[in-house]
């Protein structure tokens, strides 16, 4: 059945008529072409905190076993971690299921075989993270971004961090606020063009 509430790139199932497309991820050590659609998130163009994310957030540490994409749209954070992190299995999670297929699609065509693109309830229970990096979905509001954000950030190994950009005038400094009350400690790290992107490590971990 389809989705018939109000069409957001995170609705599980768009409604809105598929219109492919192509864009270009083009970063210092990576440039691919990737194949978009109509109802997803950012489909014309790579989104401006997204590619502050792919430019500041260093890459997963050495020997990661897993990495997470959360919130992986078509997949450009996807298949920039599984580029810099070709050991480690990478988690492409996104509800929405035209941007799975699409993640999925890039995955394939460009032959980035350690791409698991799944829906978030497909991760297994014993899967932990080296690296999380997400564009998170603000929009969703502010109890449901939290509930998201702290289900997935429990699963980080010891040393795992992760990277979250968030628009400034969107609450990233309410939410940096929100996670270091709740026992994430969460640092900025680089500030561009109205957004933030914070780097969290796991509850318990002072450094």
């Amino acid at each position: 059945m389809a989705d018939r509430g109000p069409d957001h790139y995170f609705s599980p199932r768009p409604v809105t008529a598929s219109r492919p497309r192509a864009v270009t991820l083009a970063l210092p050590d990576l440039r691919v072409e990737l194949r978009s659609d109509a109802g997803v998130f950012s489909a014309d163009r790579i989104d401006p905190g997204t590619r502050l994310l792919l430019l500041e957030a260093p890459p997963p540490p050495a020997g990661a076993a897993h990495v997470a994409d959360l919130g992986c749209g078509y997949g450009p954070v996807a298949v920039t971690l599984a580029h810099r992190a070709p050991g480690a299995t990478v988690w492409a999670i996104d509800v929405n299921e035209r941007a799975r297929a699409c993640c999925r699609l890039n995955a394939e065509r460009l032959g980035l075989h350690a791409i698991r693109v799944v829906a978030p309830d497909e991760v297994p229970d014993d899967v932990r993270f080296d690296a999380l990096w997400s564009n998170p979905p603000v929009r969703i509001g502010k109890v449901a971004l939290h509930e998201l954000l702290a289900g997935w950030l429990d699963r980080l190994t010891p040393r795992g961090r992760a990277w979250l950009v968030v628009r400034r005038h969107l609450g990233a400094d309410s939410l940096q606020r929100w996670l270091t009350e709740q026992g994430w400690r969460t640092e900025r790290c680089a500030s561009r063009a109205g957004y933030r992107l914070l780097e969290v490590a796991p509850r318990g971990v002072d450094r």
